[in-house]
């Protein structure tokens, strides 16, 4: 699919929130973490703003040069830094201070985040909900996997939904064994993608140890396959 690719910069910033608020107002996730829809379309943007500058100051914002489809990647070294920034509390303190789950999402995602070797983090991709099926997300991953292939590095991400899993399963990505259990929410799918890695039909394991079990984490919980599309 040919389209315009282009990183993104600062001037982009309210084009990409506005872009991201749009795509992920109905995901399972959005919903779970701001249940009430009339405070969820007051605070979303804001949420998602956080990640935005977070990826800006520190990562890369890969976006179609029409605006209809972004995707932030953020490198992560092998080794934690010594003093790490508290995303999931300045997501909470700036988006939403009195909900508890405005932070519980980062703290179980970065529970069970694999470490020890250096990757690229695809955070979030989003596309125009009135775009949404055309293919936009897989022609601006095709780039940036390539890019992870030429370096060397695998890339790692967490899937919201059944049908995000088997996009990118077609892409070479695989399940971990962890699995993101949202209490009383939905669950969500770690991937990893190992350089060079191409798509399969069959669900595939990988041997990459994450952080820690996700039994042993709140919210985690073994192995989670997702349901068929």
């Amino acid at each position: 699919m040919g389209v315009r690719i282009r990183q993104a910069a600062e001037r982009d910033r309210e084009r990409v929130v506005r872009l991201l608020d749009e795509a992920f107002l109905h995901d399972p996730v959005s919903s779970w973490v701001f249940p009430e829809e009339a405070h969820r379309r007051r605070v979303h943007g804001v949420f998602l703003g956080v990640f935005l500058d977070t990826v800006l100051a520190e990562g890369r914002v890969d976006m179609i040069e029409d605006g209809t489809a972004a995707a932030l990647w953020l490198p992560v070294p092998a080794a934690a830094p010594e003093e790490e920034d508290d995303i999931p509390a300045r997501m909470r303190e700036i988006a939403d201070p009195d909900n508890e789950r405005a932070e519980l999402i980062g703290r179980l995602t970065g529970a069970v985040h694999p470490q020890g070797r250096a990757h690229e983090y695809l955070l979030l991709i989003g596309v125009s909900p009135d775009r949404q099926g055309e293919g936009l997300g897989t022609a601006l991953l095709g780039p940036a996997l390539e890019r992870c292939d030429r370096e060397g590095l695998p890339a790692y991400l967490e899937a919201s939904s059944a049908r995000s899993c088997h996009l990118y399963r077609r892409m070479g990505f695989a399940f971990t064994d962890s699995a993101i259990r949202l209490p009383d929410g939905p669950q969500m799918w770690p991937m990893w993608r190992e350089p060079g890695a191409r798509g399969s039909g069959a669900v595939e394991h990988t041997r990459h140890q994450p952080a820690g079990s996700a039994a042993s984490k709140p919210g985690g919980g073994g192995v989670g396959r997702p349901p068929a599309p």
